[in-house]
């Protein structure tokens, strides 16, 4: 039976429920946190309650604090029922009346959810949405909203189109990221992946991979890409090999995944 940790409390998942006032279903107003689960431990925690409070930060609004997110990350494990999988940590700015600006005191709504399963590793067709665009220029474009529209109707894209994701320009047509994931390229001179400045999220994967000195910020174009010797997606879930770019094979470095590999599987 999966369950749901829900304002303090464990509920059966078909029993939690959340009111259609919350502005986190109203208004997309909220955030949220995918961590990996590896052997009953969850990964990488500090860095993304973090990035919790950054996007906190933006949206002006409360979030727990770290050791109350943690306590509920633990309680949600000891009933979940799987060792290795992902949780989700999510957080609104809660019940509110009707219209833009949130009311001067906030109640967050707080649910975490989770499934089974293991580090993903596979290929990927890829193409490069015409329909939507990463706005460097914007706050949101460095915090994981609820508002997540436009990675699903470039995903759908994608789909159309007979790909598994599609990568995303920003304003300057410039590779920015993917739907789910970050962009790593392997040139000839190394390992490069857009700054955040280029309208990329600041992703865990890939800033495990910047503290390691393995990955360096470069801007990336959409011909980097078809010259790679080797292009990677990355997030805290899956590493993905992407073998075609609009229809054009891309170039296997099996050296430099193994180098990112060995980073996010410790």
């Amino acid at each position: 039976m999966s369950v749901v940790w829900l304002n303090g409390k464990i509920y059966p998942a078909e029993q939690a429920t959340i009111s259609p006032l919350d502005r986190g279903v109203t208004l997309g107003d909220g955030l949220f946190e995918t961590l990996r689960v590896k052997n009953k431990t969850v990964l990488h925690f500090i860095l993304h309650y973090q990035r919790l409070c950054n996007g906190a930060w933006v949206l002006d609004m409360p979030v727990p604090t770290q050791d109350d997110a943690l306590q509920a990350v633990q309680e949600f494990l000891a009933q979940a029922g799987f060792e290795n999988g992902s949780i989700r940590l999510t957080v609104t700015r809660g019940v509110a009346p009707r219209g833009l600006l949130p009311p001067e005191h906030c109640k967050p709504t707080v649910f975490i959810t989770g499934t089974a399963g293991n580090f993903r590793e596979q290929s990927v067709r890829m193409c490069v949405s015409t329909l939507v665009r990463r706005d460097e220029r914007s706050p949101l474009s460095r915090i994981k909203s609820l508002s997540y529209l436009p990675g699903v109707v470039a995903r759908q894209e994608a789909d159309r189109k007979g790909c598994d994701d599609a990568f995303l320009l920003n304003m300057q047509g410039r590779i920015a990221e993917s739907t789910i994931s970050n962009v790593v390229v392997q040139t000839e001179e190394g390992l490069i992946t857009p700054p955040v400045t280029e309208g990329v999220l600041p992703g865990i994967a890939r800033r495990l991979l910047l503290d390691a000195g393995v990955v360096q910020e470069r801007v990336v174009t959409y011909t980097d890409i078809v010259k790679a010797q080797g292009v990677y997606l990355t997030n805290s879930l899956s590493l993905r090999v992407v073998t075609h770019l609009d229809g054009k094979q891309i170039a296997y470095h099996p050296e430099s995944y193994r180098k990112i590999r060995d980073i996010l599987e410790k």
